[in-house]
C-alpha cells in the first residue's frame, strides 16, 4: 500500500513539472517570436526611410541646379547606410522567429512608405481624389496593421536551432524533395512561355520572383540561425551545408533581382509592390511550412487566424498601392493634327497628319495603296493647236486644267 501511495504520489508530481518546463518553453518561444518580429519591423521601416531619403535626395537634386552626382551627397549616404541596416535587421530576424512570421512582415515597409512619402516627401493630391486617394489609403494602412497584429499573435511557435545537422535533415526530406520537384518543374515551365512565347504578363514574372524568392528566404533563415549560433559560442561554419546555403541564397537574389528589374521596365511599381507582395508572401510561407515545419503542432484556431492575418494584410496592401500616381507615358512626337491651325491648311480641311492607327511610322497614312495616286505631283499637260491664218494671232499653247484626285 505504501508503495502504491508513494507512486501515486509521484504520479500526481509528474503533470506539474512538465506543465511548468511546457510554460517555460512557451515562453522562450513567445519571447523569440517576439524579438524576430521587432527585429523585422524596424528592419522594414529604416528601409523605408532609407529610400524616401535616396529618393528626396534624386528630386532635390533634379530640382536644383546642384552640378553634383547623387552619390556625392551625404543624404544619399546616408539613405544607403540605413538601408544597410536595415537589411540586416531584416536577416537577423530569420534566426529568431519562423520564417512564416517574418516574410509577412514586409507589409510594414508598404505601410512606411504610404506615410513617409505624404509627410516627407511631400506627395500633393487634389482636394477632388481626397475620397479615392486618402480614404482608401488610411483604410489600407489600417487593415495591413490589423494584419501584421494577427500575424504576430498567432505565429506558429515552432523552434529549432538552425544546426548543420537540423539543415541537412530537412533538406534531405522527402516533403521538401517533393516541394523543389514541383517548383523546377513550374519554374521551367514558366521560364518557357516567359522567354520563348514572350509571355510578358505580370503574374508570370512576378511568379518568377516569387519562386526564386521562397528559396532566397529558406537559405536566408538557414544561413542566420547557423551564423547566430556561431557568434553564441556553438560553430556551425566548419559545416559543408553552410556555403551550400550561402551559395544558393546570393544565387537566387541576384536572378530575383534581375526578373524584377524586367518587371518595373513593363509594369507600374505600385502594381509590382501588390501583386507581388501577395504571390511572394503566399509561395514563402509555403516552402517555410514545408521546409521548416512552421506548423507541425499547432491547432486548427490559430491556423486560421494566422491566414486571416495573412488575407487582411493582402487587401491593406491592395488599398494602399492601388491608390499610387500612375505614370504618365512618355509621348516620342507631337501629333501635328493636334497643332492650332494645322487642321485647315487645305482648301477642303484637309489634315496634314493623318490618324495613326496601325503602324508606329511617324505620319503613316491609312491606306497606302492611294500613295501614288493622292501624291502624284501635279503635271501642266501641253497640247499644241493647230498653226492657222486665223489662230496666228493667238497663242501658240494654251493650259488645260488639271483636277488634282484629293
Amino acid at each position: 500500500m505504501d508503495g502504491a501511495h508513494s507512486a501515486a504520489l509521484q504520479l500526481q508530481q509528474l503533470p506539474p513539472t512538465s506543465s511548468a518546463s511546457a510554460g517555460n518553453e512557451a515562453s522562450f518561444s513567445y519571447k523569440e517570436n517576439l524579438i524576430g518580429a521587432l527585429l523585422a519591423i524596424f528592419g522594414h521601416l529604416v528601409v523605408s526611410i532609407a529610400l524616401n531619403l535616396q529618393k528626396y535626395c534624386h528630386i532635390r537634386l533634379a530640382g536644383s541646379k546642384d552640378p553634383r552626382a547623387y552619390f556625392k551627397t551625404k543624404t544619399w549616404w546616408l539613405g544607403l547606410f540605413l538601408m544597410l541596416l536595415g537589411e540586416l535587421g531584416v536577416f537577423a530576424s530569420y534566426a529568431f522567429a519562423p520564417l512564416s512570421l517574418i516574410v509577412p512582415l514586409s507589409a510594414v515597409s508598404v505601410i512606411a512608405s504610404a506615410i513617409i512619402g505624404i509627410i516627407f516627401i511631400k506627395e500633393k493630391w487634389k482636394p477632388k481624389d481626397f475620397l479615392r486617394r486618402y480614404i482608401l489609403s488610411f483604410v489600407g494602412c489600417g487593415l495591413a496593421v490589423v494584419g501584421t497584429y494577427l500575424l504576430v499573435t498567432f505565429a506558429p511557435n515552432s523552434h529549432e536551432k538552425m544546426t548543420g545537422e537540423n539543415v541537412t535533415r530537412h533538406l534531405v526530406s522527402w516533403p521538401f524533395l517533393l516541394y523543389m520537384l514541383v517548383e523546377i518543374i513550374l519554374f521551367c515551365l514558366l521560364l518557357y512561355f516567359y522567354k520563348e512565347k514572350n509571355a510578358n504578363n505580370i503574374v508570370v514574372i512576378l511568379l518568377l520572383v516569387a519562386l526564386l524568392g521562397s528559396m532566397t528566404v529558406v537559405t536566408v533563415k538557414a544561413v542566420a540561425g547557423m551564423l547566430v549560433l556561431s557568434i553564441q559560442g556553438n560553430l556551425q561554419l566548419d559545416y559543408p551545408i553552410f556555403y551550400v546555403m550561402f551559395v544558393c541564397m546570393v544565387a537566387t537574389a541576384v536572378y530575383q533581382a534581375a526578373f524584377l528589374s524586367q518587371a518595373s521596365q513593363m509594369y507600374d511599381s505600385s502594381l509590382i509592390a501588390s501583386v507581388g507582395y501577395i504571390l511572394s508572401t503566399t509561395i514563402a510561407i509555403t516552402a517555410g511550412a514545408v521546409f521548416y515545419l512552421d506548423f507541425i503542432g499547432e491547432d486548427v484556431l490559430h491556423i486560421c487566424m494566422f491566414a486571416l492575418g495573412c488575407l487582411i494584410a493582402f487587401l491593406g496592401v491592395f488599398l494602399i498601392t492601388r491608390n499610387k500616381k500612375k505614370a504618365i507615358p512618355f509621348e516620342p512626337y507631337i501629333s501635328m493634327d493636334a497643332m492650332p491651325g494645322m487642321q485647315n491648311m487645305h482648301d477642303k480641311g484637309m489634315t496634314v497628319q493623318p490618324d495613326l492607327k496601325a503602324s508606329f511610322s511617324y505620319g503613316a497614312l491609312e491606306n497606302n495603296d492611294n500613295i501614288s495616286e493622292i501624291y502624284a505631283p501635279a503635271t501642266l499637260p501641253v497640247m499644241q493647236e493647230e498653226h492657222g491664218s486665223r489662230s496666228a494671232s493667238g497663242v501658240p499653247y494654251r493650259v488645260l486644267e488639271h483636277t488634282k484626285k484629293e
